[in-house]
C-alpha cells in the first residue's frame, strides 16, 4: 500500500446529524493526498456488554445514512456487519465490511463477507495468537478462489491483491483489560496488510459496569509505537464530545486531536522509511 490507510469515524451513527458533523470535520483526511481514507461508523453494535447499551439506528436506517455521507463528501465507508444477511446489502454502500474480533472466525460470516467485492478488514480477536488469524484469511482467500498453491506471490501480496486486511486491536490481559503485544504486527503482517486500531486498544471491556470502558489518552503513544514498527494504515473512532458518545467514549479520541496523531505517525513512517 503507497498510501497510509487512515479509519475514522464514530463508533456507531448516534444520529444523522452527528454523523454529518464528524464527517464534515475529516474532509480534510479525505483530501490529503498522502492518506487512503475511510469514514467508519456502525448502523448496529450488536455485541454490546448490556442489553440496554445503544446499538444504533439498524441496517436499512444506517445504510441510508452512511451512503448520504458517500455521496456528500466523495468519501469511502468502512462499517461492521454481524450476520451474514448484512453482508451483501452492507457492500452496496461500504467499500469494506469489517468483521468484529469476536467473529474473526465466524466461517458463514467470514464466506458471506468474500462473496462480496468489498474488502474485508478482520479484526484479531482478543482471545487468539497472531498468527492463527492466517486461517481467517484463508477463509475468506479461499472463498474468492485463491490458494497460497496458484499464485506465485507471497502471502502478504496475496491478500492486498484480494482485499484482505488484518486489524490489531490488543489482546486480554487479564480481566476487563487489553495489552497490544507489538509483535503480532510483523507475524500478521506476513500474510495480509494490517492496520492498528490505536483506541480499542485502549479499551476496557465491560470495565463501567455494564458498559466498557477506555483511556483515551494512551491512544497517540500506541499510534506511534506502531508506526514504529511498521502497519499498513491506522483505526481511530473519534467524536466531537467523546463524554457525550452512546458507544465507546472512554476510548475515542476527541476530533480536535486526531491532526496531530495522523502527523505523528506520519513522522515517523518517514523517518523510518518502513
Amino acid at each position: 500500500m503507497n498510501k497510509m490507510v487512515l479509519i475514522a469515524g464514530p463508533c456507531v451513527i448516534e444520529s444523522r446529524d452527528l454523523i454529518f458533523k464528524v464527517a464534515e470535520k475529516l474532509v480534510k483526511f479525505n483530501e490529503d493526498k498522502r492518506v487512503d481514507f475511510y469514514f467508519k461508523s456502525s448502523f448496529d453494535k450488536a455485541n454490546r456488554t448490556s442489553i440496554k447499551s445503544f446499538r444504533g439506528p439498524g441496517l436499512e436506517e444506517g445504510l441510508k445514512i452512511l451512503d448520504e455521507v458517500k455521496r456528500e463528501f466523495g468519501m469511502k465507508i468502512l462499517t461492521d456487519i454481524h450476520e451474514s444477511s448484512q453482508a451483501k446489502p452492507a457492500s452496496e454502500v461500504a467499500d469494506i465490511l469489517q468483521i468484529p474480533a469476536f467473529l474473526c472466525r465466524q466461517t458463514d460470516l467470514l464466506v458471506a463477507a468474500a462473496k462480496t467485492k468489498a474488502i474485508v478488514n478482520i479484526k484479531k480477536g482478543q482471545f487468539l495468537a497472531p498468527d492463527q488469524m492466517k486461517h481467517s484469511v484463508k477463509k475468506v482467500l479461499e472463498t474468492r478462489g485463491v490458494t497460497s498453491e496458484n499464485s506465485k506471490e507471497g502471502g502478504y501480496e496475496i491478500a492486498k491483491k484480494n482485499g484482505v486486511w488484518l486489524c490489531e486491536r490488543g489482546s486480554t490481559f487479564g480481566y476487563g483489560n487489553l495489552v497490544v503485544d507489538m509483535r503480532s504486527l510483523p507475524i500478521m503482517r506476513e500474510f495480509a496488510p494490517v492496520i492498528f486500531d490505536a483506541t480499542h486498544s485502549v479499551q476496557m471491556p465491560g470495565g463501567l459496569d455494564g458498559k466498557s470502558g477506555g483511556d483515551a489518552k494512551f491512544v497517540p503513544f500506541l499510534a506511534r509505537a506502531a508506526a514504529a514498527v511498521g502497519v499498513d494504515g491506522f483505526f481511530y473512532e473519534t467524536h466531537i464530545n467523546p463524554c457525550e458518545a452512546l458507544c465507546d467514549g472512554p476510548n475515542m479520541l476527541n476530533l480536535n486531536e486526531l491532526e496531530k496523531v495522523v502527523e505523528d505517525t506520519f513522522k515517523i513512517k518517514n523517518a523510518l522509511d518502513i
